[in-house]
């Protein structure tokens, strides 16, 4: 257990990172903080009004000022305008990164020894920023989203099989959204390959299902995006940092030669412990890996230089 991690944006990602990193018994702290003082204040005291059930004594506050992030191990940042129906990750970008400019002026003035978690859309963008601005090492900066579309992966595998999601392995790289690279080679069940189990047309519709994972909770619920799985994605990441677990997860790094790549934040694999990120795992591609990982290059490095323009302005 940590001393204290801020989660910055109480909405429903913010608040349920903070539920579940609370259930995880992870910090002795924890901050939410959000635009709304009293809105902020009133979620932490809600997840607080469960600690007798799920048994844990980390103490939960709520703020709408951004000092309280005060010595805080971790933060994560969640705050940001979501997505609705119909619109793409990138169609937030300029709105968000407005958001992400203030946030991380608040992060670099109270908690410049901190890691950060970038989760607000598009991540792969503002994770790029995040680093841009700070000029801090890159292992202290780390997106989520690979964690995510692997979760989701193994949920679309475990639902068309039928199978234990315990025994389901899947890496899935790239920038967050339609160019993801889930890698069908490094897929399994209990160390099978999925290609010796599923057919061909059947992986072909898990990974598309996958590419349109968030979209698709979207349509669904209308007027919400997922936060579950975020959440769910987030609280393994921390996880891994405050035990120094070292799991090797697939997450945005700012890559520094790795995959022939200079200031590019993208999802790659990555070993994460109580450094933050403390290597970067560079694969062998096959050559259709190697387009399908060139193509998602392509579509981050175009957002990145948006991010650059909007920022020139």
């Amino acid at each position: 257990m940590i001393k204290k991690i801020s989660v910055i944006g109480a909405g429903r990602v913010g608040e349920t990172t903070a539920q579940m990193l609370a259930i995880q018994k992870l910090a002795s702290e924890i901050v939410l903080i959000d635009l709304d003082d009293q809105y902020a204040q009133g979620v932490a005291l809600d997840i607080q009004q469960t600690s007798e059930v799920f048994k844990f004594d980390t103490v939960i506050k709520g703020s709408g000022d951004i000092s309280a992030i005060k010595d805080s191990n971790i933060i994560i940042i969640t705050a940001g305008l979501p997505r609705k129906p119909g619109m793409d990750r990138s169609d937030v970008l300029e709105a968000n990164l407005k958001i992400i400019d203030g946030v991380m002026d608040g992060v670099i003035e109270h908690a410049n020894d901190a890691f950060v978690i970038m989760v607000t859309n598009p991540v792969d963008a503002l994770t790029y920023y995040a680093c841009k601005k700070t000029n801090w090492d890159r292992s202290r900066i780390i997106g989520q989203a690979g964690v995510l579309d692997s979760l989701r992966m193994s949920s679309f595998i475990a639902m068309e099989t039928g199978l234990s999601i315990n025994d389901i392995k899947t890496l899935v790289l790239g920038g967050h959204g339609d160019t993801m690279v889930p890698l069908i080679r490094y897929t399994s069940i209990g160390g099978v390959p999925i290609t010796q189990l599923l057919s061909k047309d059947v992986i072909e519709g898990i990974i598309q299902r996958t590419r349109d994972g968030g979209a698709e909770i979207i349509n669904l619920k209308k007027n919400s995006s997922a936060y579950d799985a975020p959440a769910a994605a987030v609280t393994v990441m921390i996880e891994s940092i405050v035990h120094n677990k070292k799991r090797l997860v697939p997450c945005i790094s700012l890559l520094e030669g790795e995959y022939g790549q200079n200031g590019l934040a993208i999802g790659v694999p990555v070993v994460l412990g109580e450094n933050g990120i403390e290597r970067i795992i560079e694969l062998e591609f096959n050559d259709e890996e190697n387009a399908l990982f060139s193509q998602s290059v392509s579509v981050t490095h175009d957002l990145a230089l948006e991010v650059d323009k909007l920022i020139s302005k």
